[in-house]
């Protein structure tokens, strides 16, 4: 631990202050953390066995390394998270915009210093959070932008030539000595910005307008990359990839409990939220069901990815809907039903990326779909499926509800009822309260009502009763009214399960 009120060479010489490089500190603070056994990535959840070794390993071993996965799967965020490996304060030549080492000056500003005052050379303290650069790459971005460029106007200033290094305008990279610089989404960046940064990662040489300048930077480098990348927009240049010693492969929550931890850790919700809005595990666990229908969607291109962050923007927009509703009945509290999923349609179609069929279903209804069939798939978990139930020729415990449905009735459960309208709907099912009381006695009022609602629409995913689409909620039929009285088209051979939503 330095101490930060050391304020010249010669005080920091007599501390016994060391130089190390910036891979050789993240490797030593690295080594202190395992034998400590601390965590380290805090917030990082789902790569503890996968992700991280390989990133510590990169890191004992000094290497630069590249990040690669689809979008949404912290890539950045592990990137960010570095600076922890670093001290918390390094010393600096006082007023190098490099941020020289006071024992190893590389510019002619920093040698010159330590030339005129010795000794007495002025130190400051550089804190580790201003030890980070991160630049996106873009098709815009310039060999300017990054290494740098020189300045006619400094030029003309002090009367130099423009082969004099003082006349340099330096770019991000050098900016970044003794830190982090992370170049994100690197294939986007153009080939002959890429080839700007060969010697920068080998030989420490930059080039400015033709002009060879001898700067040995002292950087970890680290890069991102997305594989749709490689054929939709670009591509790391071999040799690059070459200078790049290290590749590790990011990946999506591999459980529904990993996923369910992430969108519980991400999600922003205020302290109103949190207090006066009850969500279930049930509701909790359909968000995340939603983000694995949709990976494996035939509807959905898998090569662009369902970023994690589909389930954080989809659970806190559930949770503002069922506020919005809770704010309109004047309630004091409520609990997040399965109409809210409403109000996530717009998060969830602002996160996929469609095929063709995709497209010519629309958006809004492929969402429709990934929460019906996320309804399907947890369904089978809550309650016996009504097509085993057919197989085994078990008694048929739903029976009571579908034939209240086949005896003409319907009912409408609208995104807006108050909790006493809400309640009054689904008691007004024969047979649907005493099934979840079969299934699952020993849950409150609230949960049983959840349940209630949940059973009507995994009946309907089931094709045991009709569910329609409305503007604001959705009404539940018998199945085979439904069928007599729809209006088929004549290009229409066959009832589609799509056509519910």
């Amino acid at each position: 631990m330095q101490d930060i009120n050391i304020r010249t060479l010669e005080q920091l010489k007599a501390s016994g202050y060391q130089t190390r490089s910036v891979k050789q500190e993240l490797r030593e603070n690295l080594i202190s953390q395992l034998k400590n056994k601390e965590a380290g990535f805090e917030g990082i959840i789902g790569y503890e066995d996968t992700v991280i070794p390989d990133l510590q390993t990169a890191i004992l071993s000094r290497h630069n390394f590249l990040l690669l996965g689809l979008r949404g799967q912290a890539k950045t965020r592990i990137a960010r998270l570095m600076i922890n490996l670093m001290d918390e304060y390094i010393p600096y030549i006082e007023g190098s915009e490099l941020f020289e080492d006071p024992l190893n000056p590389i510019s002619w500003y920093g040698r010159t210093q330590l030339a005129e005052h010795g000794d007495q050379t002025p130190i400051a303290w550089l804190h580790r959070s201003e030890r980070y650069t991160e630049k996106l790459a873009t098709p815009d971005v310039t060999v300017a932008d990054l290494i740098g460029d020189v300045d006619p106007i400094k030029a003309a200033t002090l009367k130099l030539t423009y082969s004099d290094e003082r006349v340099l305008h330096y770019g991000l990279i050098p900016r970044a000595h003794r830190g982090i610089f992370v170049i994100n989404e690197l294939p986007d960046l153009q080939a002959r910005i890429q080839v700007a940064l060969f010697n920068i990662l080998q030989e420490k040489d930059i080039q400015i307008r033709g002009f060879k300048l001898r700067l040995p930077l002292d950087i970890q480098f680290v890069f991102t990359a997305n594989p749709e990348d490689y054929t939709n927009r670009g591509s790391i240049v071999t040799p690059l990839k070459d200078r790049i010693e290290s590749q590790i492969l990011t990946h999506y929550p591999r459980s529904v409990d990993i996923s369910r931890k992430i969108t519980q850790q991400e999600a922003s919700l205020t302290a109103s939220q949190r207090e006066n809005i009850e969500a279930d595990g049930l509701v909790k666990d359909l968000v995340e069901h939603i983000a694995f229908e949709a990976r494996n969607s035939e509807y959905i291109d898998k090569k662009s990815g369902v970023s994690a962050r589909l389930t954080i923007s989809a659970y806190e927009n559930l949770i503002s809907n069922a506020e919005r509703r809770m704010l309109i009945n004047d309630e004091p509290r409520t609990l997040v039903r399965i109409s809210d999923f409403m109000g996530a349609i717009p998060a969830i179609t602002g996160k996929i990326e469609l095929v063709y069929e995709g497209e010519l279903e629309g958006p809004a209804k492929v969402a429709n779909i990934l929460v019906g069939k996320a309804i399907k798939t947890l369904m089978a978990q809550y309650f016996p499926e009504p097509e085993k139930l057919k197989k085994s020729k078990a008694v048929n415990p739903y029976s009571e509800i579908t034939n209240w449905f086949a005896s003409g009735n319907s009912i409408s459960l609208l995104d807006d009822l108050s909790e006493q309208e809400y309640k009054s709907a689904l008691n007004s099912i024969p047979g649907l309260k005493s099934v979840v009381k079969q299934f699952h006695p020993n849950l409150s009022k609230s949960q049983h009502l959840l349940l209630m609602e949940f059973l009507l629409h995994g009946l309907a995913e089931f094709s045991q009763v009709s569910k329609s689409h409305l503007d604001n909620g959705f009404t539940f039929k018998d199945m085979f009214n439904s069928l007599f009285n729809a209006d088929f088209g004549e290009d229409d051979d066959e009832y589609d399960e799509k056509d519910r939503y």
